[in-house]
């Protein structure tokens, strides 16, 4: 399964994670009332890590995705606001880079407001709806895609933790399209700094 770390932001600890965990995306936050929001000043070092990078927008100007995209080299953009099924299609008609929408999961998942945009998509992130848009520590209700009527590909996000491991394995085996999760705030030692024995344990537990 793949495996995406999200939220990361300083120096050392991007280095290390390029390194040593290597995992298969690295996600970078520009959205600026996260705590772990990224600034332009740092594309520099980031966009030369030899990892492919997430940039996750909330409500985001076309243009100013544009602009993260080059000055990151971003493989994969990831909108986390209401952005319009137009904006998706433009987005994955006019960019290289792979488009992920997420869906913010309550208590219950509207896969008819979904179909729309599983053409224009390559894969859907499951987040716990929360104000902060993602990084809430919380989990939903993963019985709720035990119903996932599409052949797109998502991953899994919302509170996951090492502990987490084995029955990630088990809703894999029960949902093919389950292509991997996204890691955050469980696997952190403070906002945007990750402990990587944890993320190492859990990548272990994650390929028994």
């Amino acid at each position: 399964m793949e495996i995406k770390v999200c939220g990361m932001r300083e120096r050392a600890n991007c280095q290390q994670l390029a390194t040593s965990l290597v995992p298969d995306w690295m996600g970078l936050i520009f959205y600026s009332k996260s705590p772990r929001f990224v600034e332009d000043k740092e594309s520099d070092w980031i966009s030369s890590l030899p990892l492919k990078k997430v940039g996750v927008v909330v409500g985001e100007q076309q243009s100013v995705m544009r602009e993260k995209i080059s000055r990151f080299r971003l493989s994969a953009l990831q909108l986390h606001g209401g952005e319009s099924l137009d904006l998706v299609q433009e987005l994955k008609a006019t960019t290289a880079v792979e488009i992920w929408k997420v869906i913010s999961v309550g208590e219950g998942i509207d896969w008819k407001a979904m179909e729309p945009f599983v053409p224009h998509v390559d894969r859907f992130l499951f987040d716990t709806a929360s104000a902060s848009k993602g990084g809430s520590g919380k989990q939903f209700d993963w019985g709720l895609l035990e119903d996932y009527p599409f052949e797109k590909g998502f991953m899994l996000s919302g509170g996951l933790t090492v502990s987490h491991a084995s029955a990630i394995r088990d809703l894999a085996d029960r949902i093919p399209q389950l292509l991997g999760v996204d890691l955050n705030s469980g696997f952190e030692i403070a906002p945007g700094l990750k402990d990587m024995t944890a993320l190492q344990a859990f990548k272990q537990e994650l390929s028994k």
